[in-house]
């Protein structure tokens, strides 16, 4: 489960970068909060038992 949501986070941080690339800035900032936050949740579950 753990390393299914690691390549979320990573497939989350390309899809970021490339939005920024491509020229849409907001759109890429939005989307790179995801990643953050989904780790944070896998913290929160980790550390809830």
């Amino acid at each position: 489960m753990n390393s299914v949501m690691l390549l979320v986070v990573l497939s989350i941080i390309v899809v970021s970068e490339y939005l920024f690339l491509k020229g849409e800035k907001l759109d890429a900032i939005f989307v790179a909060f995801w990643a953050p936050t989904i780790l944070g949740f896998m913290n929160y579950l980790k550390y809830k038992k």
